[in-house]
């Protein structure tokens, strides 16, 4: 097994990834670190009782035992480099991948994976961690990766960056082949999942509270909408949005929704039956945040039916609260993409070391 440091790690999406043999295997984590107290409680249910609760640079100033590794991954947090936070510059997550890079260095790995949102690849400090990376040894490549080739049934498209120790020569070009094709005319490649591979078999849920059942109807919960929002939600009509509503019902629509004519297609949108969903955000419980109402129920997608949107079997656990949740969620790397990843690196770490 290959050791494997999470660092930002939520509720362990990547890892899972790494460390299910669904997905790839082949990987042990053996510690992992994140300042969220519920992600951290559903990462050591999931994994072992081994991930730690603190801030990442309090922690590596007090504590100097950090595990020799052969791999690093991690997602330093992507709000201060998301096109969504408009004032950006100057937010202290977008320094957070030099402690990222310095537990890198002390921990002796030979590979390192950064994974983030679009637009760290156009940002300063992307030239900076590439600097950072070299000055190490290692070897850099980066590439925007579409979780839908991946097999997740959700357009999420997110940066990946991958170093490895010079001296390590890579036969296998970057980045992984893809699994799943969008062109229904390449017959070498299943098509993309779709909503109706992820949650077609899910009955109308039951009740507005997390249930102590087996999965999946344990996270298969509704909310209370006021009449006032049903009414909307049948205002949309299949693959419909905001626009539908204020043309069916204007009575209905927010003013300010009404004198925004432009932007925002999503916002109050539905699912589509045979397409993946859009990118799953923490807030996917509100529809007014975006195309999270259910294809043809009148309500807003459930948080099992997010975290299968997500590519998480039913058997991961989650705790916390409905929110506390939905945010594990929604900044999760979707496990079959990770597991993409980790099934290319897998392929370097035997050549290297020579596994059969």
């Amino acid at each position: 097994m290959y050791r494997l440091l999470d660092l930002f790690s939520g509720c362990g999406g990547m890892t899972l990834g790494f460390s299910d043999p669904r997905f790839c295997g082949g990987f042990k984590s053996i510690f992992a670190i994140d300042n969220n107290p519920a992600a951290v409680d559903s990462y050591n249910l999931n994994f072992g009782n081994h991930a730690v609760c603190r801030n990442i640079e309090e922690w590596l100033l007090e504590n100097c035992e950090i595990p020799k590794a052969d791999i690093v991954i991690g997602g330093p947090p992507c709000q201060g480099f998301s096109l969504l936070n408009k004032g950006r510059e100057g937010d202290v997550r977008r320094s957070l991948w030099q402690p990222y890079m310095d537990i890198v260095e002390i921990s002796e790995a030979s590979v390192f994976i950064i994974e983030n949102v679009q637009g760290l690849l156009k940002s300063i400090e992307y030239e900076s961690i590439i600097k950072k990376a070299d000055s190490l040894g290692f070897h850099v490549v980066a590439s925007l990766l579409n979780a839908a080739n991946y097999g997740v049934p959700q357009t999420r498209i997110r940066t990946l960056i991958i170093g490895w120790k010079k001296h390590l020569a890579a036969s296998i070009s970057y980045p992984p082949a893809p699994t799943n094709t969008q062109n229904p005319d390449d017959l070498t490649l299943p098509p993309w999942k779709t909503v109706r591979d992820a949650i077609g078999d899910l009955p109308i849920p039951q009740g507005t509270e997390i249930r102590n059942i087996e999965p999946p109807l344990n996270l298969h919960f509704g909310r209370s909408p006021t009449e006032k929002s049903i009414l909307r939600y049948k205002s949309v009509p299949p693959g419909g949005n905001r626009f539908d509503l204020q043309k069916n019902a204007p009575h209905l629509t927010p003013n300010c929704w009404i004198h925004k004519t432009k932007g925002g297609t999503d916002l109050f949108g539905r699912l589509w039956w045979d397409r993946p969903s859009v990118t799953i955000r923490t807030e996917f419980f509100k529809p007014e945040k975006g195309r999270y109402l259910h294809p043809d129920q009148h309500r807003p997608i459930t948080h099992r039916e997010a975290a299968r949107l997500m590519g998480f079997p039913d058997d991961f656990l989650f705790s916390g609260s409905k929110i506390d949740i939905a945010r594990q969620i929604g900044n999760a790397v979707p496990p079959p993409l990770a597991g993409a990843v980790a099934r290319y690196i897998r392929s370097l770490f035997d050549e290297w070391f020579h596994v059969e």
